[in-house]
């Protein structure tokens, strides 16, 4: 095999001759040596070493290169870093699920350092108007990825999600296109008669029901409820710290009604 020969550029620096490779001949053409010479001549009139100032740059080059990540990393690892804080596995879930639905085929393989504000009304403007309250709540889990990644710097402090001074100049404000209409609520004076009604079924969602309304506590903590968190001798259901909000135990007093429902 024919040896490779280089394009050379000698200089002398501290009073020391030295050389260094500009690259192949097949490779680069005269044009194009005489070109980085040319450069390697100016960094030396600015006092800078050539050799030591490429390599600088190659550096520079591999740390950049690392610090690139893709928004889908940067939100896998936003959930991880997230997971223990969401107690509940339906919140996690529903984060994956609405970033994979609505965010990731548009967004997923860039850089999350790239993305612009461009990017995001496009990945939002489709369900905006009809799906309103879905898109709302992607817009501010593509801002909290980027927060991450600000956080962790693999993009400036720049945050093209979001909504103040940003978007709301670009999108119409989520109250004023959709309403949010909520279930509504059973008036006190119907209440004896619908729990008449519940404890004469033998449901186990009628009597779960039965037993939130007589401790007025979440419905996540009445269907998580398990034997071993009720007194029966005191009369107290204890909710561990590891399944309430505010991660603290919490402890309800019990009705003589209440534990036959639970």
């Amino acid at each position: 095999m024919a040896e490779r020969k280089s394009w050379l550029f000698r200089f002398m620096i501290d009073g020391k001759a030295r050389e260094m490779g500009l690259g192949s001949c097949q490779d680069l053409s005269l044009a194009q040596a005489r070109d980085a010479a040319a450069q390697c001549r100016l960094l030396l009139t600015e006092g800078k070493d050539p050799q030591q100032e490429r390599e600088r740059q190659r550096h520079q080059a591999r740390l950049t290169q690392a610090q690139q990540i893709t928004f889908q990393e940067a939100a896998d690892r936003f959930m991880t870093a997230k997971h223990h804080e969401w107690k509940d596995g339906k919140h996690s879930q529903q984060w994956a699920n609405t970033l994979a639905t609505y965010v990731y085929p548009e967004l997923g393989p860039l850089p999350v350092g790239a993305i612009d504000v461009t990017l995001v009304v496009k990945v939002l403007e489709p369900t905006w108007r009809d799906k309103t309250e879905t898109a709302s709540r992607v817009r501010g889990r593509i801002e909290q990825v980027f927060d991450w990644a600000i956080a962790h710097r693999y993009r400036s402090d720049d945050n093209p999600a979001r909504w103040k001074g940003l978007l709301d100049k670009l999108l119409p404000t989520p109250g004023k296109i959709q309403r949010s209409s909520h279930h509504p609520s059973l008036p006190y004076a119907n209440l004896p008669a619908l729990f008449t009604k519940l404890r004469a079924e033998d449901a186990s969602s009628a009597k779960a029901l039965v037993f939130l309304i007589l401790t007025a506590e979440r419905t996540s903590e009445v269907l998580g409820a398990s034997w071993q968190e009720i007194d029966f001798d005191k009369g107290l259901w204890i909710i561990p710290a590891g399944r309430m909000k505010p991660s603290k135990e919490h402890r309800v007093p019990l009705c003589a009604t209440a534990p036959a429902n639970a």
